[in-house]
């Protein structure tokens, strides 16, 4: 299974940019990245802990040799790691507020990388996750290990009490007795820490001009050593920690965004990708991605923003539609063409065999992991491809929230049964039991895909599944002629099960267009 794991994560060290013919934010290091492998960290030594609540006592001593006495240093957080047993633990301690990552935080790090397994875990079990959690945490039942007692002043609310004590000198005192001065940003002067801060952007050559736009909602986290930080960046890509670093920091994207979905996974049981942005100054990173980044990167902020994107358009002031259920999941799948809207997360049921050779080589993930959404990104290269693709799966999930589980059994089972029977005709031939459930899903995702697209790029409404036998430009002449989508949403309910009962649905609540109705599915 490694062997085959190691194929799905494996990515071009690619991250850089051209700045011809486009307007960067000052700053932008072009070349960031550029060093970076997005396949495993390899670790090196284990160092000494700075923050150990021993070792802040002596860089005290040592900078404060009359008043250390005075001083009680009491440990303020525990550096822990966990073992899950399985994904209802690791997701039972990601609800209780942890920050966790899959690698150890102590030891240096020889090759960057998205992810680590510990190789004394057996692979198809969760490796071990590594967070810092107060003295008085309430560990749940899940196997544990504490690593060290620390100390940081920031969370230590009688440290503002002590006069005379520089905690910043402290900390970067303690950095030099551990032996890792060399990790300390130059100057090393008082008042030197700094608020991490910084924009991450993205290309889109067919809109806003070609000028870079910020990835948006994204978490980025910073840390070093068991310091911790992490801030979402802004609808324009803009994020600022609220701590102060001192010390050069590791950072990294966490695909799991501030609106309510997660992308992917990077091993095996981390439900939202990673992607290493390597270690650099406490100043912060501000890079732009492009088409010519490394793919997983790329693809990674094109989904986040397309979802986020179409998380914010479902408010009452736009499209007035319901979003997609929270906590939603969505996979990438590299080497795939095709896209699904399962939602076994939330509670749909669909057998796993049947599945499972829908998604091939990613099938032995349904064992830990189970997907709402899966994204085909094989010859997606693009921006637009992508940015089409998923508005088609959220807006299934949007109806899903309309019509619930039992509809959504009766849709998938008819979508994945024609697929696996002849995969040259993705939804059948319309004539298998189901069927109508697939008209009424594919008309909505197909209109909604090609509305946003127009929305975002121009040009003529574009002729997305109007080849197929369920014809969604129905919907696209509802439209033009004075229903909304949100109009058109509002009959998608359980009991619409077929084009013909979508006919006699728009006609009961719209009676007043029920001419214009008629004429428009008269037509098809």
């Amino acid at each position: 299974m490694r062997g085959k794991i190691k194929l799905m994560l494996m990515a071009l060290v690619v991250m850089s940019c051209s700045k011809n013919g486009i307007e960067h934010e000052p700053g932008t290091d072009f070349r960031y990245g550029s060093h970076l492998t997005h396949e495993m960290i390899v670790l090196g030594d284990r160092l000494e802990n700075p923050y150990k609540t021993e070792n802040v006592t002596k860089a005290l001593m040592s900078l404060y040799p009359t008043k250390a006495d005075r001083v009680n240093v009491k440990t303020t957080d525990l550096y822990v790691r966990f073992l899950p047993a399985d994904d209802k633990q690791y997701e039972m301690l990601e609800d209780m507020g942890l920050s966790l990552v899959d690698h150890p935080l102590d030891y240096e790090i020889v090759v960057e990388g998205d992810w680590y397994h510990d190789p004394e875990v057996p692979e198809e079990k969760v490796t071990w996750q590594y967070a810092v959690v107060p003295p008085d945490f309430k560990f749940p039942d899940v196997e544990y290990e504490i690593i060290d007692e620390c100390y940081l002043a920031e969370n230590d609310p009688g440290s503002r009490a002590l006069d005379g004590i520089d905690w910043d000198a402290v900390e970067r005192e303690a950095y030099i007795i551990t032996g890792n001065e060399d990790m300390l940003a130059q100057p090393q002067t008082k008042g030197s820490r700094v608020h991490p801060s910084g924009r991450i952007t993205i290309v889109d050559e067919h809109a806003n001009g070609g000028k870079p736009f910020g990835v948006a909602g994204v978490r980025v986290s910073c840390n070093s050593f068991i310091k911790f930080d992490h801030a979402y960046t802004d609808r324009d890509g803009y994020y600022s920690m609220s701590k102060k670093f001192s010390a050069n920091l590791r950072y990294r994207l966490v695909f799991k965004n501030q609106v309510g979905f997660a992308l992917g996974f990077n091993l095996i049981l981390v439900p939202a990708s990673v992607s290493t942005l390597g270690k650099t100054g406490p100043e912060g990173v501000t890079i732009t991605v492009t088409k010519n980044s490394e793919q997983k990167l790329f693809r990674r902020c094109v989904v986040n923003n397309a979802a986020y994107n179409y998380f914010s358009r479902c408010a009452s002031g736009d499209m007035n539609i319901a979003t997609p259920p929270s906590d939603l999941r969505i996979w990438l799948l590299n080497g795939m063409t095709a896209s699904s809207a399962v939602m076994l997360h939330h509670g749909a049921f669909l057998d796993k065999d049947m599945f499972g050779s829908f998604l091939g080589k990613y099938a032995p993930m349904l064992k830990f992991l189970l997907p709402d959404i899966t994204i085909g990104t094989d010859g997606a290269d693009d921006y637009r491809s992508l940015y089409s693709t998923v508005c088609h799966e959220l807006a299934h999930a949007s109806h899903f929230s309309k019509v619930g589980t039992p509809y959504w059994n009766n849709y998938i089972l008819y979508i994945i049964s024609s697929y696996l029977r002849d995969r040259n005709m993705d939804y059948g031939d319309g004539t298998a039991p189901g069927a109508g459930y697939c008209e009424v899903g594919e008309m909505w995702a197909y209109y909604m895909e090609s509305k946003m697209y127009k929305d975002r790029y121009g040009g003529s409404f574009p002729t997305f599944g109007t080849s197929y036998w369920f014809y969604p430009q129905i919907f696209r002449y509802l439209d033009e002629r004075g229903l909304s989508s949100s109009d058109i949403y509002s009959v998608l309910g359980a009991d619409v099960v077929s084009k013909d009962d979508l006919k006699a649905e728009l006609i009961r609540v719209f009676p007043t267009k029920k001419s214009m109705i008629e004429q428009v599915f008269n037509r098809y």
